[in-house]
C-alpha cells in the first residue's frame, strides 16, 4: 500500500471517528435539553403585592449577609437614594448597617423575607411601591447595578 493510500485511508478514518463523536454529543445535548428543569424565577414579578408591606411599607429592599464581600459597598451606594431603605440580612446584620441613621435593618430572616420575596442570593434588591406592589426585583451584583435599578425605577414613575 503506498504513502498516498494510507493516508487517505487514515483521513476517513478520523473523519469517521470525529463523526461518531459529534452525532453522541449532540445526542447528550437533546437529552440534557428535554431534561433540564426550568430555572426559577429570581424573586417576585413586578406588579405582584409585596410579602410583610404592613411591616416594611415602601422604599428599597436590600437582602444582604454579613459575609458577603459586594454587599458593604451596594449597602453604602444605597444611601443616596431618597427613599426609604431597608436592610435585611440572611444571618446577623453587619455593625456598619446598624449604625446608619433612616436604615432599617431585619436579621436572620433567611427563612422569614428572603423566602418569601424568593432570594436567590445577595445582594438582591427590590422596590415596593406606596401601594404594596413589587416594582422589580433583581440581583445587583455592584453599586453600578443597584444605580441601574433605581435609575429605570425612577424612569418609570417610582416611589418617591
Amino acid at each position: 500500500m503506498s504513502f498516498q493510500a494510507s493516508a487517505l485511508l487514515l483521513s476517513w478514518a478520523a473523519i469517521l471517528l470525529l463523526a461518531l463523536v459529534v452525532a453522541g454529543l449532540v445526542r447528550q445535548v437533546h437529552a440534557l435539553t428535554r431534561g433540564a428543569p426550568r430555572p426559577a424565577e429570581l424573586g417576585l414579578p413586578p406588579g405582584r403585592p409585596a410579602p410583610a408591606f404592613d411591616r416594611l411599607g415602601p422604599g428599597l429592599l436590600l437582602f444582604l449577609d454579613r459575609d458577603c464581600g459586594v454587599c458593604a459597598d451596594v449597602l453604602a451606594a444605597a444611601g443616596g437614594s431618597d427613599r426609604p431603605l431597608h436592610a435585611i440580612f440572611a444571618g446577623e446584620a453587619a455593625d456598619e448597617a446598624a449604625a446608619r441613621p433612616g436604615l432599617t435593618v431585619l436579621a436572620n430572616e433567611r427563612d422569614g423575607l428572603f423566602a418569601d420575596y424568593r432570594v436567590p442570593a445577595t445582594p438582591f434588591a427590590v422596590v415596593v411601591d406606596p401601594d404594596g406592589r413589587v416594582r422589580a426585583a433583581e440581583p445587583v451584583g455592584s453599586p453600578a447595578a443597584l444605580h441601574e435599578l433605581t435609575l429605570e425605577d425612577a424612569r418609570m414613575g417610582g416611589t418617591r
